[in-house]
């Protein structure tokens, strides 16, 4: 373009869009693709590896990383959305407990900071999960002058509080009061743990932000449950409860046959639960020696981990999913069971009080009482329009829980820490 008097107008200036922010996802104990229901996996993986797609999907450039336990194992693994898994190595390269895990931090960070000099020299933000995690994530977010968001899922001194541990090692105690005040942000699923955050550990409101996890509601969804039950062998007229989750003592599952013995509606009754590895063996043989001691054993069938893909295929075969935690911080089983179209019943404790609605899409239960328990199972398997009415209720209200909601927040919280922060390489 030219102006009037000859002279050439001045170009129009592109700036070239900023690139998009590189978060590193640091899952050092337990991998996003871990078979469910083992010692060391739950909803943590689930979260992990389902935030991190939905995150890509929304336009960032997503790496978690593990620690590799198995030398077989690729270096790189893809994950939903564009997203990638990455191993590395932090002590011996094989299954191991969290609590010898917890000599591995450095060598973990490290690991993750050699990865990233190969590539493009670090990342925008650390985003890390479980105390674990934010001990090496301190590192990390140190090295690249970044922001450090971190989510706990469960904490030490809650778990105690809630009597749903016997012990933590102080370790793990002193190193999640640090962190809980250090990190720039610590990510809750409920109002209650921010609550809790601030009364026993002191963090202010404003330093924890309350994002639920998302439920992948095309996975589960209301579906025809004669055709569940006969892909899982079950027989078409029995009256079916569920249990779901790690096999550990906090998961409350001693209450469940507790109340089996205590119920009245016991003709046709089968329960399953799902979950547990060779590790949990222990808590196996005593959940199975008490079913014997209460007259309940041939009510019981404990079928081990079951892929995070066919979970939901329990769901929708159950007439009732039980969920007896001792505490649970959300209870992503709970939502994913609702989201299937089935009442819960479930201990009232931490997040499944936020995510059970008492009477309207299942029952909260108050007392760690069997006989409890067993009213309320017995009260759903004797009424089935009342079934039917709680889980369309419940499958309604997951409507409200979206991965792509979740992306969306954490996006905001994201940019909000990244803009206070420097410019952190490869951002």
């Amino acid at each position: 373009m030219t102006r009037a008097n000859g002279a050439s107008a001045p170009r129009a200036t592109l700036e070239a869009p900023p690139p998009p922010l590189r978060v590193a996802m640091l899952s050092m104990h337990t991998s996003p693709l871990a078979p469910l229901g083992g010692r060391e996996t739950g909803g943590m993986n689930v979260y992990v590896r389902a935030a991190s797609g939905a995150l890509a999907r929304a336009g960032l450039r997503v790496d978690a990383f593990t620690r590799r336990d198995d030398p077989s194992a690729p270096e790189i693994d893809a994950l939903p959305g564009g997203a990638r898994l990455v191993r590395v190595p932090a002590g011996p390269p094989r299954p191991a407990a969290k609590e010898e895990q917890s000599a591995w931090t450095g060598e973990f960070a490290e690991g993750v900071r050699a990865f990233a000099a190969r590539e493009d020299g670090g990342y925008g933000l650390v985003h890390s999960h479980y105390w674990l995690s934010a001990v090496a994530g301190r590192d990390l977010a140190r090295a690249w002058d970044a922001p450090h968001v971190a989510m706990f899922h469960t904490l030490a001194e809650v778990k105690l509080r809630a009597g749903a541990s016997d012990g933590e090692p102080p370790e793990r105690i002193e190193a999640e009061r640090a962190l809980t005040r250090g990190v720039d942000r610590v990510v809750v699923a409920t109002e209650h743990e921010r609550l809790l955050l601030g009364e026993l550990y002191g963090v202010p409101p404003e330093r924890a932000s309350v994002i639920p996890p998302g439920v992948d509601r095309e996975r589960f969804r209301p579906r025809d449950r004669a055709a569940a039950r006969a892909a899982l062998g079950i027989e078409a007229g029995a009256r079916v409860l569920l249990a779901a989750g790690r096999l550990e003592p906090p998961k409350g599952l001693d209450l469940l046959i507790g109340a089996l013995g205590e119920m009245k509606e016991r003709e046709g009754l089968l329960t399953i639960v799902v979950g547990g590895d060779e590790r949990a063996a222990p808590e196996l043989a005593r959940l199975r020696a008490l079913a014997e001691a209460r007259g309940v054993a041939g009510l019981v069938r404990f079928e081990g981990a079951a892929p995070h893909e066919r979970i939901g295929t329990y769901y929708n075969a159950a007439d009732v999913v039980v969920a007896p935690s001792a505490y649970e911080s959300f209870g992503l089983v709970a939502a994913e069971a609702m989201a299937s179209g089935a009442p819960v019943v479930a201990a009232r404790v931490g997040g499944l009080a936020s995510t059970v609605e008492d009477g309207r899409t299942g029952y909260l239960i108050a007392r760690r009482c069997p006989r409890a328990f067993a009213e309320k199972l017995d009260l759903l398997l004797a009424d089935e329009p009342l079934r039917r009415r709680l889980g369309a209720a419940a499958a309604e209200s997951m409507r409200a829980y979206d991965w792509r909601e979740v992306a969306s927040r954490l996006r905001g919280l994201y940019a909000a820490l990244a803009a206070r922060a420097p410019a952190a390489a490869g951002a």
